[in-house]
């Protein structure tokens, strides 16, 4: 019978008193069924204080490699001295008839009651916290209630932790068919093809680092990418931690500019037009571009000194309002802020803010970029291509990230030799690290001006054939 306990002790909880009383009595009389439930209980599953007792000591038992019975759980108890009379504990739970075919079923109503009771725990932490106000502001209220909640109905399940080989392989071919048949990329495709053929897609829970000097365009290629993705009606949520939601929307908007080109080579629209004043036909050709992008599926937080569990908070809220969100992009993470009253050094603290944003990407079952400076070394060699030692400093970056992106251009440090060697503007995607694919480097070209890359072959000198 399922019941809520009520009286002047206990308030209103869920629980079913007789489905723990069966459980324990068919434990107890048939003890070969224990392997087959005991991963999906522990003492918190029962809500009666003495079944809780007597179950610990069947665990107990268990988990020493003894034998349950009757007479072992007895001894148990009765050496505790947990229950001052054990033997009649015990002969309630097992005078009843109790069939073996129960004890799946009311091993489920037990794994409900207790979801239910921590609901009701985090909801009264959330009353708890508001009432004493232990908070100073607003979005930490709401950043805490949301981790508690999520934490509460995300309790794992551990009946779907173990799989057979067949139920692996037939989730592999669903999504083998599907790829086959054009339904379903095997990851999130950036429209790059020179990226694409290299990672087959952006994978469902991978964190990826992209990293680079200063002024390499790191924030522009993410920003390219959101709007790819975005045009394929996928979501996108970009974390500002730099730039203000106005300055993003107008890099945006002005690498779209770079479609109009005259047939002199030119721009119709340059993006110093479009800080000044437009004449009609570019204030047409300007409007087209917003037209377009009103209704990308793309989300901007611009706030400065983020902590991980604010990204962490916001980025769930956007997810359930938003289900179709397929990739979120963080810039930057050197500018999370760290949390308070942390004692670990600089590199200790960034590599526990990687470790949880890649936590954060299987949570969400999507890939996070997580856009990332790399140390002032490479300025000091001959050599300037970013390696993996350029994030030594930066915790544990490499060993966490599923990903690593360099962005490598020769004309930033040596302008007049790619000027004769007509490399100007051509950026070399390096992929330092790749748990599912190559490494290996892809070739863009970087169009400063518009803040857009396109891929090498697109460039309009490119040779035709």
């Amino acid at each position: 019978m399922s019941t809520m306990v009520d009286s002047q002790e206990r308030p209103l909880v869920p629980c079913d008193i007789d489905a723990e009383r069966r459980v324990l009595g068919i434990l107890i009389k048939h003890p070969h069924l224990i392997d087959s439930v005991i991963d999906r209980l522990s003492p918190s599953h029962f809500f009666e204080p003495q079944h809780r007792v007597i179950f610990e000591a069947i665990y107990d038992i268990y988990s020493k490699g003894g034998r349950i019975s009757y007479t072992q759980v007895y001894n148990q108890l009765r050496k505790s001295g947990a229950l001052p009379a054990p033997d009649e504990a015990l002969i309630r739970l097992t005078e009843a008839y109790a069939s073996e075919v129960e004890l799946l079923p009311s091993v489920e109503s037990l794994v409900e009651k207790e979801a239910k009771r921590r609901i009701l725990r985090a909801a009264q932490e959330i009353q708890k916290m508001i009432l004493e106000e232990t908070e100073e502001k607003l979005d930490d209220y709401i950043s805490k209630a949301q981790q508690l909640i999520f934490e509460a109905t995300n309790v794992a399940q551990d009946a779907d932790e173990i799989k057979d080989l067949m139920t692996v392989l037939n989730k592999c071919y669903v999504r083998l068919v599907e790829r086959r048949e054009g339904k379903k990329p095997y990851g999130l495709p950036v429209r790059f093809p020179a990226i694409d053929v290299m990672t087959t897609g952006f994978k469902n829970k991978d964190l990826i680092i992209l990293a680079a000097r200063p002024s390499m365009g790191k924030t522009s290629l993410a920003l390219n990418f959101a709007v790819n993705v975005a045009k394929r009606g996928l979501g996108v949520l970009i974390f500002s931690l730099e730039m203000d939601d106005e300055q993003i929307g107008d890099r945006i908007v002005v690498s779209e500019f770079f479609r109009f080109r005259r047939p002199d080579g030119g721009y119709e629209i340059t993006p110093m037009d479009y800080s000044t004043k437009l004449n009609e036909r570019q204030f047409e050709l300007a409007q087209s571009i917003f037209n377009e992008m009103y209704d990308l599926p793309i989300f901007v937080i611009d706030k400065r000194g983020m902590t991980v569990n604010d990204i962490r908070a916001k980025a769930r809220k956007v997810k359930a309002e938003h289900p179709n969100l397929s990739l979120i992009i963080i810039d930057y993470l050197q500018l999370i802020k760290p949390p308070a009253g942390s004692n670990k050094n600089w590199a200790l603290v960034v590599g526990d803010i990687v470790r949880e944003i890649r936590d954060l990407a299987g949570e969400l079952d999507l890939p996070i970029i997580l856009l990332s400076q790399l140390n002032r070394s490479v300025e000091s060699r001959d050599n300037k291509k970013p390696v993996m030692s350029d994030l030594r400093d930066s915790g544990n970056i490499e060993e966490f990230a599923d990903v690593v992106m360099f962005l490598y251009r020769e004309d930033y440090y040596y302008p007049e030799l790619a000027k004769e060697k007509g490399t100007e503007g051509l950026v070399e995607v390096i992929f330092a690290k790749q748990r599912k694919g190559p490494t290996g480097i892809a070739k863009l070209r970087f169009i400063r001006e518009f803040t857009r890359f396109i891929e090498e072959t697109d460039r309009p000198d490119a040779p035709v054939g």
